[in-house]
């Protein structure tokens, strides 16, 4: 079929997709120290030694779910106590008793990761020009920010910018700026909005200090000498002056030839502020790999990063554009030394889940083997040219040798152990120092929440991220509880008690177990990516509660957040969290069971703006094999949709059916309806195949339907299954 490969190369006791086994020899192994012969027999012992406990993980998943699916649907559950409902829990493991106190030891892990709090993009590894896009975000115009945003602008809801330069506007950012300025980098005395000229000069024990002229004609100097990082150009006429504010570098860029610098009284044309600091290169919930052609493409890109050798051509403006991963910049620093700052965000990579396997390689018996095994191999190999290669020496990402890998979608602190033992064995076939591979323990799934000391505990050697996701944790909230009743809204979700015990209590065991030392705590997604001021507005949150880093999805949001983290010194706040009284185990156990009739029109209302969200989302997945999209809502605001987003909203109405909330009619007459919402919404896009009016032999909508109607036989609620199963029946039939 288009796109896949039916042929496969006989490994010992493997079959190799022929494409990722030429992709592995040819590309990958060269230059490793790693023979391609000797890399397959070392996934097959892997396979061999460690698959049944892959197994045995995922029964166990199973086993739980149908108790705690049999306690819900008992009379008695309907009024259970919560102290009932923690021995229950306690009985069947799902529940597992607390560790005395400890604090992780984690060695080699960069600044970026260890001491910087800033903004974090996830980007689909599978297209190549995003990842090199999030790559080399880690700089960004705060001018081209604010201006687009209008965060400048005293209207709450400004609206696009003009098509045609507004100088009003363009004089509002530069006035937003130097306030900015003011209260980062204050002066000795007076305003950067004063300034006239920036130089630096000579401040005695053979150290250098910038000089600023105000327009009155007197000298000042920063107030926190320390602040001055670094120049570029000639003392007494630099062309880029390089500050620091709460671990985050930004940079006066001046021209005063340029259109903006010759208008500015100091020549500033604009400031480039560190935003992305570190971008996760997601093989998960951001992609569309379905098979080992798709797979090949996405681990042909990590390893062009690792490398440095990936560069796209596309064409903006008219124009052949070639982008290509960005350089390292020099400066002076104060005492006269060159210094490198890096010009490219610290890349984390996300595997899939235990749950998935992946035909891409089979056993000698045609079985499929874990693609988490396959992801932690390939990955890894890939990563060695950076950590020793070429790729280290032009386009380092851990100056520290070290491998950050984001691993999603695991349950409790067994699953955790067996990561660890995984990446153990991977190190030690690829020759890697032991804990080379980091972990970033996604807390997204319940078990993993209420026993997340213990998760970490397990990886106390290798864990530097920790985060809270809202969607596919409320989408793990549902199934757990699907047979106990009908669950609340989405809306209702968003202000319920679990949620907010749930977010102040990961930081809470980040901070108690020490991870803010070495590693993130961080937030979720702000999904709206077109309500930019709405984001500067509400994100400040996530830095005012002890998280030192949450996902943005674009590179300008990324520069307008990390804004926040000049404001606030998320490690005073997280040093203020251990001493406030903590959040009881109990209110993580709160179940979001509807105690209320809802209307027909709420529930209408509810069904379609899921329909919408689910519709939206798996046509352009299933039909076009893009695994990350932004989709316009009911209401025409654009939403950042993944597979997170889907399994809620695919849960939320398994739950009313099962419930009796909605019916099986009704949920098929409103996706019928939307169908052609979604489909004129989408009109003029190429390669777009509509639903309507054949709904029957449109693959994407049978495949949004199956996953409400087979919503609760779907493990854990996860979207998978279906959405892989019907992509590869889609490339079928259309290749």
């Amino acid at each position: 079929m288009s796109g896949s490969s039916n042929q496969y190369v006989t490994c010992g006791g493997l079959r190799v997709s022929e494409r990722l086994y030429n992709l592995v020899a040819e590309e990958v192994a060269p230059g490793t120290g790693v023979e391609p012969e000797y890399f397959w027999n070392s996934l097959e012992k892997l396979v061999s030694d460690l698959g049944y406990k892959n197994r045995y993980l995922l029964n166990k998943r199973d086993e739980i779910q149908k108790k705690i699916d049999d306690w819900n649907s008992t009379d008695h559950a309907k009024d259970y106590t919560v102290e009932e409902n923690r021995e229950f829990l306690s009985q069947i493991g799902y529940l597992v008793d607390e560790g005395q106190p400890f604090k992780v030891e984690v060695e080699d892990v960069d600044r970026e990761i260890s001491d910087v709090s800033a903004p974090q993009l996830v980007v689909p590894v599978d297209n190549a020009r995003y990842a090199l896009n999030a790559a080399n975000a880690r700089w960004g115009s705060l001018y081209d920010a604010l201006y687009t945003s209008g965060v400048a602008e005293p209207d709450s809801e400004p609206g696009d910018p003009p098509a045609n330069y507004d100088p009003e506007r363009g004089d509002r950012v530069i006035q937003w700026t130097r306030n900015f300025l003011d209260q980062v980098v204050p002066l000795q005395f007076g305003s950067h909005a004063d300034a006239k000229k920036y130089f630096i000069a000579p401040a005695g024990h053979r150290t250098l200090e910038l000089n600023v002229t105000l327009k009155d004609g007197s000298f000042t100097t920063l107030k926190s000498a320390g602040q001055f990082a670094g120049f570029f150009g000639l003392m007494y006429d630099p062309s880029e002056i390089l500050l620091y504010n709460n671990g985050l570098f930004f940079r006066l860029l001046i021209d005063r030839s340029s259109p903006i610098g010759r208008n500015d009284p100091a020549g500033i044309y604009d400031v480039a502020m560190e935003a992305a600091v570190t971008t996760i290169q997601d093989f998960e919930d951001a992609v569309s790999t379905v098979d080992a052609a798709d797979k090949t493409v996405a681990y042909r890109n990590w390893l062009g990063l690792m490398k440095g050798t990936l560069t796209i051509e596309f064409e903006k403006g008219g124009k052949l554009v070639e982008r290509s991963l960005n350089r390292d910049m020099e400066f002076t620093n104060p005492y006269g030394m060159s210094v490198t700052v890096s010009a490219r965000s610290m890349m984390l990579v996300r595997h899939v889940g235990i749950h998935m396997y992946t035909d891409a390689v089979k056993t000698k018996s045609g079985e499929q083997i874990p693609e988490g095994f396959l992801d932690a191999m390939v990955i890894s190999l890939c990563a060695k040219h950076n950590l020793t290669g070429e790729g280290a020496k032009a386009f380092p990402n851990s100056r520290c040798g070290s491998v950050y890998v984001v691993k999603p979608k695991l349950h409790g602190p067994e699953e955790v152990a067996a990561t660890v033992e995984l990446f153990a064995r991977v190190e030690d076939s690829l020759k890697l120092k032991r804990n080379t591979l980091k972990i970033g323990i996604m807390d997204e799934e319940r078990r993993t929440t209420i026993n997340l000391k213990e998760c970490i505990r397990e990886a106390r050697n290798r864990v530097i991220f920790i985060n809270t996701g809202f969607l596919d944790r409320t989408g793990d909230e549902i199934h757990t509880m699907m047979t106990l009743g009908p669950s609340i809204t989405k809306d209702q979700m968003k202000k319920a008690h679990w949620l907010h015990s749930y977010e102040d209590w990961n930081v809470e065991v980040g901070v108690d177990t020490g991870v803010y030392s070495v590693g993130q705590i961080g937030k979720g997604m702000w999904t709206m990516p077109d309500l930019m001021k709405a984001m500067y507005t509400t994100k400040r949150g996530h830095p005012e509660s002890g998280a030192n880093t949450a996902w943005v999805p674009s590179p300008t949001l990324a520069v307008l957040h990390a804004l926040h983290y000049h404001e606030v010194d998320v490690l005073e706040v997280q040093r203020s969290i251990q001493s406030r009284e903590r959040v009881k185990l109990d209110d993580l156990l709160e179940q979001p069971v509807l105690r209320e009739e809802l209307s027909q029109e709420v529930i209408e209302n509810e069904l379609e703006n899921n329909a919408q969200s689910i519709l939206g989302y798996v046509v352009h997945w299933v039909e076009e094999g893009i695994g990350c999209s932004k989709i316009p809502d009911m209401n025409e605001i654009n939403l950042m949709e993944d597979r997170a987003t889907l399994r809620i909203s695919s849960q939320l109405i398994a739950n009313w059916l099962q419930h009796g909330l909605v019916t099986s009619d009704q949920v098929i007459d409103t996706f019928k309806r939307v169908a052609e919402i979604v489909d004129r919404q989408n009109e003029g896009v190429e390669d777009y195949r509509s639903m309507a009016p054949d709904y029957d032999s449109s693959v994407g909508f049978q495949a949004a339907l199956d996953l409400v109607f087979k919503g609760v036989e779907s493990p854990n609620g996860y979207t998978e299954p279906i959405l892989h199963s019907r992509r590869r029946e889609s490339k079928q039939i259309h290749s």
